[in-house]
């Protein structure tokens, strides 16, 4: 076995560590809404599958955002896998004090009065089943409980702080 030519002086941990690191990770970007008084949602890269049987997926919410009050007592949310003709959509649930669900965002009231976004790839409603603490984040873990594979186009992808398509 040969020795790996020497690795950069690595940094400390921190949390500009890891956006660094994360920032050589591409992702899917995927939008989580949910009902309350009135609609809540934020994008997310952080969308995992967990199991098959029972479906269960799982995401990283920020316990300082504003829709973290509607989702830490939401019984469902919505999950919407976003295009890459969706880069303003991502942008707007991505951005502080944006009107989310105003004029410019296409949605209707879906399973469970989850609020679901039009025109996306693929989307869930799934029932909360927990909410995990993880430092200033819980990871929420929910069971799929209806959803629509059948929209058409690639995903679009967040990587080095922007949102990208593939290419070919």
């Amino acid at each position: 076995m040969t020795a790996s030519p020497e690795i950069d002086t690595p940094v400390q941990a921190s949390p500009d560590l890891l956006r660094s690191v994360f920032r050589q990770h591409a992702a899917g970007v995927a939008v989580i809404t949910a009902a309350g008084d009135r609609p809540v949602g934020f994008t997310a890269t952080s969308l995992s599958s967990v199991a098959a049987d029972p479906p269960l997926i799982s995401f990283g919410a920020g316990t300082g955002s504003s829709s973290w009050p509607v989702l830490a007592e939401a019984e469902h949310v919505g999950v919407h896998i976003l295009g890459e003709d969706q880069r303003e959509l991502a942008a707007t649930f991505a951005r502080s004090g944006a009107d989310r669900f105003g004029p410019s965002t296409s949605w209707r009231s879906g399973p469970e009065g989850v609020p679901l976004l039009d025109g996306v790839l693929a989307w869930l409603v799934c029932r909360v089943v927990a909410r995990v603490p993880a430092g200033d984040h819980r990871i929420v873990i929910a069971q799929a409980v209806a959803g629509d594979p059948a929209g058409s186009g690639r995903p679009l992808l967040y990587h080095q702080g922007r949102f990208n398509a593939l290419r070919d």
